[in-house]
C-alpha cells in the first residue's frame, strides 16, 4: 500500500536572526539566484536589513516564502513626504504556490502598517496581476531609452558642459558623501520619488555585497554648477565591442543619473554621449516625460526600449493621503472608496483649493465609486479618472464627475520613482 504524504501546517510569522540564512536562501531561490549564501554576503545582508521587518512561511522548519517591509518616505504631489510601508523581497517557493501564503503575509503586514500610521504602502511589482487584489494600483510609469550616439548630432568639438559648470570623476567615498544631499533635493521636488537610506549608497559603491555577482566598480561623475554647487551625478559602466572593421561599438549603461536642474541633466547626458568609443547609451529608469530626447539635436536618436508601470501604491489612510497632496484647481468631490480588506474604505468628501485641502468622512451622495487600488492610480496625478470610467473600473454616480476628478487630481508633470527596492 502507498501512503499519501500528509501536508504539514505552514507557520507564517516574523523570522528570528538565527533564521536569516534559511530566509536568504529561500529569497535567492525565489528570484532564481544561486541559493548558496556566502558568509560575507550574509553579513552584508544582515547590515542592509537592519531595521527591516522580515517575515516568512515555514513548512517543517524550512523557509518556503519570504516577505520584507521597511520604513520609507514617498513624495506626494506638491512635495510633502508621507510615511510609507515599503514592501520588497516577496517570494513563495514553487513547491508552495496557491496555498494563500502571500495573502497571509500581506494581510499581516498591511494591518500592522495601518496601525503604525503609515499613509500608504509601496512596492515594485515584478508581475502585473498579483498585487491588485491586495489594493495596490500602478501609480507611476518608467521609461528606458537607447541613444544612438552618432545619430544624436552632438558636436564632439564643443566642450561639455557649456554653461560654466564642470563634470569631474568621483570615487565611491565622494558619492557616499555628496549623493544623499543631492537625492534629498531631488525627491523633495519629484512626486513619486522615495527616500534612500545609507545602505542604498553603500550597496552601489561597493561597501556591501548583497547579490551573487562580485563587485565591479562603475564610473562615477559629478556635475557642479558655475558656483561650485553639486547639481547632478551619474553612475555608468561600459562594455567592449568592436566591429569587424575594428571600429568601436561600445555601449555605456547608466546605472543611475540624478539631477536637480535641467542644466545639470543636459550636461550629464551630453557628457555620456561624448565619450570616445561609445556608440550607444542605455539609460536608467527615467520619467515617462523625461526631457532627455529633447536635449539632443536629433531627438529621434533616443528610442524607447521599455515603458511600463513601476511604483505601485496601496492607500491605507484616504484622509491623510488626499490632504497631503496639493491641487491646482478648486472643487469638491465625494468618493465612495471600496476596500475589500477593510483598511481604507468609506465615503469621503474632498474639498480642494490651491491653498489647501480637507478630506472628511461624509454621508453625502457619492460622485464616484471606485476601488482603493484605482484611487491609488489617481493619487499621484498620473492617471485619468475618465479613462478608468471608460474601462469600467470606476463608476460615475453623477454625470461629469470623472472629468471633474481629472481637473482636481491630474498634474502637469508626471510622477516618477527612479528607484528599485
Amino acid at each position: 500500500m502507498t501512503r499519501l504524504a500528509t501536508q504539514h501546517p505552514v507557520d507564517v510569522r516574523a523570522i528570528t536572526d538565527a533564521e536569516l540564512p534559511d530566509w536568504t536562501r529561500a529569497l535567492n531561490t525565489g528570484f532564481l539566484r544561486p541559493p548558496t549564501v556566502p558568509d560575507r554576503m550574509l553579513a552584508d545582508r544582515r547590515k542592509a536589513l537592519a531595521g527591516s521587518r522580515l517575515s516568512g512561511a515555514f513548512d517543517a522548519g524550512r523557509c518556503v516564502a519570504t516577505f520584507r517591509s521597511f520604513d520609507q518616505e514617498l513624495t506626494a504631489v506638491g512635495g510633502a513626504a508621507v510615511p510609507a510601508d515599503a514592501i520588497s523581497n516577496v517570494t513563495v517557493a514553487p513547491t508552495h504556490r496557491r496555498r494563500g501564503l502571500l495573502t497571509r503575509l500581506m494581510a499581516d503586514d498591511l494591518t500592522a502598517a495601518k496601525e503604525r500610521g503609515d499613509v500608504v504602502a509601496t512596492l515594485i511589482a515584478a508581475e502585473y496581476r498579483i498585487y491588485g487584489r491586495y489594493g495596490f494600483g500602478p501609480a507611476t510609469t518608467m521609461t528606458e531609452w537607447s541613444i544612438d550616439v552618432p545619430r544624436a548630432g552632438l558636436d564632439p568639438r564643443r566642450p561639455v558642459p557649456q554653461d560654466g559648470g564642470r563634470i569631474d570623476f568621483a570615487d565611491g567615498e565622494e558619492v557616499r558623501r555628496l549623493g544623499p544631499g543631492l537625492h534629498e533635493r531631488l525627491r523633495r521636488a519629484q512626486p513619486g520619488a522615495i527616500s534612500r537610506d545609507e545602505y542604498w549608497w553603500a550597496a552601489r559603491t561597493g561597501l556591501l555585497w548583497l547579490y551573487g555577482d562580485e563587485w565591479t566598480e562603475p564610473f562615477f561623475v559629478v556635475y557642479r554648477s558655475a558656483d561650485g554647487v553639486v547639481e547632478g551625478m551619474a553612475s555608468y559602466r561600459a562594455d567592449e565591442e568592436w566591429s569587424d572593421a575594428k571600429q568601436p561599438l561600445n555601449t555605456a549603461k547608466v546605472n543611475w543619473l540624478s539631477a536637480v536642474t535641467p542644466a545639470a541633466e543636459r550636461a550629464l547626458w551630453h557628457y555620456l554621449c561624448s565619450i570616445d568609443w561609445i556608440a550607444r547609451v542605455k539609460t536608467d529608469w527615467r520619467s515617462p516625460d523625461d526631457l532627455l530626447p529633447l536635449y539632443l539635436p536629433d531627438p529621434r536618436a533616443a528610442s524607447i526600449t521599455t515603458q511600463a508601470d513601476w511604483l505601485w501604491v496601496r492607500i491605507l489612510d484616504v484622509v491623510r493621503a488626499l490632504e497631503a497632496r496639493t491641487y491646482d484647481a478648486s472643487g469638491a468631490l465625494v468618493l465612495e472608496v471600496v476596500d475589500g480588506a477593510g483598511l481604507a474604505g468609506g465615503r469621503f468628501l474632498l474639498d480642494a483649493t490651491p491653498d489647501g485641502a480637507s478630506c472628511t468622512p461624509t454621508t453625502r451622495s457619492a460622485d464616484l465609486t471606485l476601488d482603493v487600488a484605482d484611487l491609488a492610480t489617481l493619487w499621484l496625478g498620473d492617471r485619468s479618472a475618465g479613462r478608468l470610467a471608460a474601462l469600467g473600473r470606476l463608476r460615475e454616480e453623477r454625470e461629469g464627475a470623472a472629468r471633474g476628478a481629472d481637473a482636481l487630481l491630474r498634474t502637469s508633470g508626471r510622477p516618477w520613482c527612479p528607484d528599485m527596492f
